[in-house]
């Protein structure tokens, strides 16, 4: 059970484990009431879920008797048999749900794994599983390239091309076309041995935004190669909160003190753990999705 999975739905996680001897997602029950309820109190949601399994199994809804139990990590930090369900379990559980709450959450989980995102992120995951990044250059314009390709390969027809046309962004201005080849030359050849040089590196990129579409997830994994080839370090993405992020990196075109401040604070040597690179997937994902 070593493959973990965060996806997020009203701002609250939703865990998963991987079970590799039936090749599906188990995901947390109690997760799936905060979600649905918007519930910050875990224990409320904790007994709640006890409470709909006793409703469900005098109603004799088939559900709790195909309620799985995997080790999730606690709101203490240690890691807890807790009951989890499977994707067609999950969708029992919201079309029976006592409220229709539950109908927005059921339309985001039958969806979200068909959308271009949720297919991207599949593919996200197969490029940190498949060793790869181990064979690229880090910090230079292909390498970045590399990345968005394998991301949106088939989603996108310009999966891992440079754009050709200027683009804008909630009001803010990338780098104008005509001028972008000549700007990523100059990125790439920008130093990255220290930690204020990479931020510097990932800062102009960003500027730079080389893609139509994807940038965000693609130079995500473009800094943390670095860092891991660099320094023997990696953003642990969880500790970063997603409007913080988004916040500094606004900032980040005139100053780029507050993203280098909040990547300070989230880094690890866990470099060789799994996991990590794969909740870093889970939360650079979540950053993209739309409020």
């Amino acid at each position: 059970m070593s493959k973990k999975s965060i996806r997020f739905f009203n701002d609250r996680e939703v865990r998963a484990v991987w079970d590799e001897e039936h090749s599906k997602w188990w995901f947390s029950a109690t997760d799936i009431v905060r979600a649905v309820n918007d519930e910050e109190d875990y224990t409320k949601c904790r007994n709640y879920w006890k409470y709909l399994k006793g409703k469900f199994r005098k109603a004799g809804i088939e559900l709790v008797s195909v309620t799985n139990q995997f080790k999730f990590q606690a709101p203490d930090g240690k890691q807890r048999y807790a009951d989890a369900m499977d994707a067609e379990c999950v969708q029992t559980l919201a079309k029976n749900y006592p409220n229709n709450r539950a109908h927005k959450f059921l339309d985001w989980f039958t969806y979200s794994d068909n959308s271009i995102d949720g297919q991207s992120k599949k593919k996200a995951y197969t490029l940190i599983e498949s060793g790869m990044l181990d064979s690229m250059e880090p910090g230079t314009v292909k390498c970045l390239q590399q990345i968005h390709a394998y991301l949106f390969g088939g989603l996108y027809d310009f999966a891992g091309q440079i754009r050709t046309k200027t683009i804008w962004k909630d009001g803010t201005l990338f780098c104008r076309a005509e001028y972008l080849m000549q700007n990523l030359r100059l990125i790439e050849a920008m130093p990255e041995t220290t930690f204020d040089e990479i931020i510097s590196k990932y800062v102009e990129m960003n500027v730079a935004h080389p893609f139509m579409e994807g940038n965000g997830r693609s130079t995500r994994i473009w800094l943390d190669l670095m860092f891991k080839k660099r320094l023997k370090l990696c953003v642990d993405w969880s500790k970063i909160d997603k409007k913080d992020y988004l916040e500094a990196m606004r900032r980040s075109t005139t100053d780029a003190s507050f993203i280098r401040s909040l990547l300070e604070g989230a880094m690890t040597n866990r470099i060789d753990d799994r996991e990590i690179f794969i909740k870093g997937i889970d939360y650079s994902y979540y950053y993209e999705q739309e409020e």
